[in-house]
């Protein structure tokens, strides 16, 4: 059975974010493009104001490993955006996200994406995936709901 729609009560962490006249496709309306950087912009924003830090300075670095978006109706440009931010799973060298987008009052999502960060040498991603810095799991720690952390 499908997973029911995300609601706004999932989520631990959010941001708003402007829309832009850029962001809407021919079709008027969100660029699937678009969704992809915000999902990128929601942990990464909360990765530098969680732990003070430059993440890109550090010795080990989060790559995208995976991600992926189910739409559920259209959003775009003039109306800000909301983005929820909850981790369903921290591991030793890995979290996995889930973002959700609201635009207007209602509860549900208007979309949600999963977004996967291994973590790898800064000097040489191509090494194998080494554990995350002590920093960024800290950071990430109080996003994790319930039993998902482990």
């Amino acid at each position: 059975m499908p997973r029911p729609r995300p609601t706004r009560d999932e989520y631990v962490a959010w941001r708003t974010v402007t829309t832009r006249w850029r962001d809407d496709d021919a079709y008027g309306h969100l660029n699937n493009a678009t969704y992809y950087e915000l999902f990128d912009t929601a942990v990464n924003a909360h990765l530098y104001e969680a732990t003070g830090v430059d993440v890109r300075s550090l010795p080990q670095i989060g790559v995208v490993a995976e991600t992926s978006c189910q739409y559920f109706r259209e959003i775009g440009f003039p109306e800000p955006i909301e983005m929820g931010l909850v981790c369903d799973r921290l591991g030793t060298s890995s979290a996995i996200y889930r973002i959700g987008l609201f635009q207007g009052d209602g509860d549900e999502a208007a979309a949600e994406g999963r977004f996967v960060h291994v973590y790898v040498d800064n000097t040489d991603p191509a090494r194998p995936v080494t554990p995350m810095p002590d920093v960024i799991r800290a950071a990430v720690a109080p996003l994790v709901r319930g039993e998902a952390g482990s």
